[in-house]
């Protein structure tokens, strides 16, 4: 389980790095696109395309760090005034809905990433499918995130519930 914390612990930062990766290169182009545009008169057709798909690549990794650090919406204010183990399970329940709802996002992102192959980004020559690999790639982060969350969350758990019962 410890080998496992650490491989979800690197992962997340990985997704980090490469969602902040993904908002430097947003940003950027989108002030490209602003100067060209605004600036030269001459807006630029393929920056807005790659802006937009950096943005949707930097949200789907963002979420396993987020998940991770414990910023996403929360039933937290609800498993505070619920006895401990009450809590606890509601947690462990939000948590396994959260894993549903990526596991169906990643496959339904899979079976469209495959879906849309043979289309190309607007003024681009490259296929849409490397923007909507966002979600099955992002998924894999944030299920690795959710588990390791999950586990981090049965060991603090078990130590607490058996420190209680001494």
């Amino acid at each position: 389980m410890t080998v496992f914390l650490k491989l979800e612990a690197m992962a997340t930062q990985l997704a980090l790095r490469l969602a902040i990766g993904f908002l430097l290169i947003a940003v950027g182009l989108a002030l490209y696109q602003v100067t060209t545009r605004f600036v030269f008169g001459h807006p630029s057709t393929w920056s807005e395309v790659i802006t937009r798909s950096a943005m949707i690549w930097c949200v789907f990794l963002a979420v396993a760090p987020a998940f991770r650090e414990g910023a996403m919406i929360a039933v937290e204010v609800v498993q505070k005034i619920l006895p401990p183990r009450l809590g606890f399970a509601l947690y462990l329940v939000s948590m396994g809905l959260s894993a549903v709802f990526f596991c169906i996002l990643f496959w339904q992102g899979w079976a469209m990433t495959e879906r849309v192959m043979s289309q190309k980004l607007a003024a681009l020559e490259i296929s849409i499918a490397w923007v909507y690999a966002a979600l099955p790639v992002g998924s894999v982060f944030i299920l690795l995130a959710i588990l390791g969350c999950t586990l981090r969350a049965v060991q603090k758990g078990a130590v607490a519930f058996s420190a209680g019962l001494q």
